[in-house]
């Protein structure tokens, strides 16, 4: 077959590539932008002081390539040791080198049928074989669909775009059930209700949990990410990094990053106002008569009985408000809403009961 004449100069591995969607970034002003889960609120103030200060001469100068402040500051923050931890460019690099320095094994890595769609991305990019268990009627994981051979298994815990969370007894029986295989633990969205899988790190080598500043700390314009794990496991990532990008964090964002962990007070009301207003949101959802899912996320999955996903998205657009529609199984009638202002909440309730009448 003749290929299009703008991918004749195309590798075989780019022409079968399925990538990653991004959510819409409009550039559209006044629009209300609950479509990416990203923080209501601004950074840390003593985040945008650190950024000011790091503005001067210093930036001809390579950042740390190991990002060695940033990395104490974790270490200290999570009870554990430098050598546990690996910081990237955004949680999605650390996954990739996850993917590439961990999963790759001859067997099928697996995670869930409805999960972040960035995992089977990685693994066509890669050419890692993967597997799906499907979640069940609730859209809850089942640690036994996972008691079988496996080149390493992912789970977002609260998993996106559900925002449904695993009992920590439950990852425990997970890590017992496959000790020799890696098992990914994506934290994105813990601190919004969740509790953490780190305590477990000592206890279990092959536990890798991730984390990222761009959800809970409301630095997704920086492009902070991290893992925290056994070392073995780190040395591996960071051999990736290094043979891949040296220098994964500039100046500004290991500043920020580490003026943010030194602010646990912005860091602990900004999460209590998103739980308080997440709270809110179901509320009027389900006085609107939708049927809301469980969620310890940033974000409500949410579905009306009498409306079809992608006709409400149209009609919120029209009403100058983003929401995220998925067209996959399952999936179809559902939107996923980002928590925002309670401004914007209340926005968005009202744009709703226009629809629904």
């Amino acid at each position: 077959m003749k290929l299009p004449a703008h991918q004749r100069f195309w590798s075989p591995a780019v022409r079968g590539l399925t990538p990653y969607v991004p959510g819409e970034q409009p550039t559209i002003e006044g629009l209300i932008k609950l479509n990416t889960n990203e923080h209501p609120m601004g950074p840390s103030p003593a985040v945008l002081a650190a950024i000011r200060a790091e503005t001067g001469d210093a930036l001809r100068l390579y950042p740390d390539p190991d990002a060695r402040e940033l990395k104490h500051a974790l270490a200290e923050l999570h009870r554990l040791q430098p050598d546990q931890i690996f910081v990237g460019n955004g949680s999605d690099e650390v996954l990739a080198h996850i993917f590439l320095g961990l999963l790759d094994h001859g067997r099928p890595v697996l995670f869930p049928d409805i999960t972040y769609s960035f995992y089977p991305v990685y693994c066509g990019l890669y050419g890692i074989d993967h597997a799906r268990p499907p979640l069940d009627e609730q859209f809850a994981v089942r640690v036994d669909d996972y008691r079988r051979g496996n080149g390493g298994i992912v789970l977002a815990n609260p998993n996106a775009p559900t925002g449904r969370l695993l009992a920590l007894a439950e990852i425990e029986r997970l890590l017992t059930l496959n000790p020799d295989s890696v098992v990914v633990i994506d934290e994105a969205y813990v601190d919004f209700g969740g509790e953490s899988a780190v305590g477990l790190i000592g206890q279990y080598p092959q536990l890798l949990v991730v984390r990222t500043f761009s959800k809970s700390r409301s630095l997704a314009g920086l492009r902070v990410g991290y893992a925290m794990g056994d070392p073995g496991l780190i040395e591996a990532l960071e051999r990736v990094k290094n043979s891949f990008n040296s220098y994964p964090l500039d100046r500004l964002a290991i500043a920020a990053a580490v003026a943010s962990v030194r602010d646990p007070d912005w860091f602990e009301r900004s999460c209590a106002l998103v739980i308080r207003e997440r709270e809110a949101m179901r509320e009027r959802l389900q006085a609107r008569g939708f049927e809301v899912l469980p969620s310890c996320a940033n974000f409500l999955l949410a579905r009306h009985p009498q409306h079809e996903g992608a006709a409400l998205q149209a009609g919120l657009r029209e009403r100058r408000i983003l929401v995220r529609h998925f067209k996959a199984p399952r999936l179809d009638p559902f939107l996923r809403i980002s928590v925002g202002t309670e401004a914007q909440g209340l926005a968005l309730d009202d744009a709703l009961a226009q629809i629904l009448a």
